[in-house]
């Protein structure tokens, strides 16, 4: 698909991306129809971050006197302060999340990155090895790799090789079809010989529930890419090669019950496509991007916002994801999560330092307050949701 020897270090990334959706366009059988485009392909407002928090605080939300005798319940800074959080505080950093790119061969209908074919961000080769220096100032036991499809990033496996040979729990997170490109077909192989561990985005077990989601034509595409990791190695109850499969909600609902969805997914898939996997992760949608587009054109948004904020579960606040992660962007800033990453809502440090990769500060980063909004509720209600999964 490229030829990586050919490629600058650093501010080339765009002419990357380019020339990497180029040949999208010429490989791209493995996504099926596209269900949509990009909210930045449609300048549509919601492209535009600030818009998406201003949609999110305008939506008046009635609360359930009945259940709680607080006034100001759709306010989270004040929930978590009535629940004995008069501020979010990082804990020990573990998981080092580096996002390597918006560019991604599908462009799902509840993407909260709105990536896609024209996104042409990609993290360069400069950023990464500042990634990498910054890591080694940590005690963080794993990278987790995301996008897009962070498979696409051209220095990706340079970046996969690094984090291994420091003794990092490598995580790809995966949306299976891109391992049907014709030039990434190695990638299962090459991943299990290397112990990572591959999460693959998957909404449903069903077909139907699956495309309707992602495209016509993806779930078998998916089931494809599952049956190749199989192959591998993966799903097979092998610890250094351990597939996980993370599932969202079609609709404007909460992620079900995490362990018993993982014994349903794994008795449908092998019975009907003899598919395994290892674990299961639920994640609840969250209201940002293109399924905040979808939650108002379908006349959801208010309710769904108001399901969040009723399903706020104090118990979930300990275990967040913001806690212990730190998220970095494809041009090295630093985000308490991948959420507010997509919000742009950097991390704050004291006294106005700079929140980037190329400057780190472990020890301010330490102390910094953790930056909430309207949206973080997403990750409060029910069993809580973050990256990995449900949090009680």
């Amino acid at each position: 698909m490229f030829d990586d020897a050919e490629l600058t270090p650093a501010g080339a990334s765009g002419a990357i991306a380019a020339r990497i959706s180029q040949a999208l366009d010429l490989e791209n059988n493995s996504a099926g129809p596209k269900p949509t485009t990009s909210l930045l392909r449609r300048r549509s407002p919601l492209a535009n971050p600030q818009q998406q928090l201003q949609t999110l605080e305008s939506v008046p939300l009635e609360g359930d006197s009945r259940r709680d005798r607080f006034a100001n319940r759709a306010d989270f800074a004040a929930r978590l302060q009535q629940h004995g959080w008069p501020s979010l505080r990082p804990a020990t950093l573990e998981i080092f999340q580096i996002n390597v790119g918006k560019l991604c061969n599908m462009t799902c209908r509840h993407c909260h990155v709105d990536a896609g074919p024209d996104r042409h961000e990609v993290m360069s080769r400069d950023t990464i090895e500042a990634c990498l220096r910054a890591l080694d100032q940590t005690t963080a036991h794993t990278v987790d790799i995301t996008g897009g499809a962070p498979e696409l990033n051209p220095h990706f496996r340079y970046l996969v090789e690094e984090c291994v040979q420091r003794g990092k729990h490598v995580i790809d997170r995966c949306n299976l079809t891109v391992l049907l490109i014709p030039s990434l077909q190695d990638l299962p192989e090459w991943l299990a010989e290397r112990g990572v561990e591959v999460v693959c985005s998957l909404p449903h077990y069903r077909q139907f529930n699956t495309d309707s989601q992602r495209g016509d034509g993806t779930f078998e595409k998916s089931i494809e890419a599952l049956r190749r990791l199989n192959a591998a190695g993966y799903g097979q109850g092998d610890a250094k090669r351990r597939l996980t499969l993370m599932s969202n909600p079609v609709g404007a609902f909460l992620a079900g019950s995490q362990v018993k969805m993982e014994q349903e997914w794994k008795a449908g898939l092998l019975k009907n496509h003899g598919v395994t996997f290892d674990r299961l992760i639920a994640l609840n949608n969250m209201p940002i991007s293109r399924y905040l587009e979808w939650l108002e054109q379908s006349g959801n948004l208010k309710r769904y916002l108001e399901v969040l904020v009723n399903a706020f579960n104090p118990a979930t606040i300990s275990g967040l994801m913001c806690r212990n992660t730190l998220s970095i962007s494809w041009d090295g800033r630093l985000f308490d999560c991948d959420f507010n990453q997509m919000l742009e809502l950097p991390v704050q440090l004291a006294g106005d330092r700079p929140a980037t990769v190329h400057d780190f500060h472990p020890d301010l980063l330490a102390q910094r307050e953790i930056v909430t909004a309207r949206h973080c509720f997403g990750c409060t209600a029910g069993a809580g949701s973050s990256c990995g999964g449900a949090i009680e």
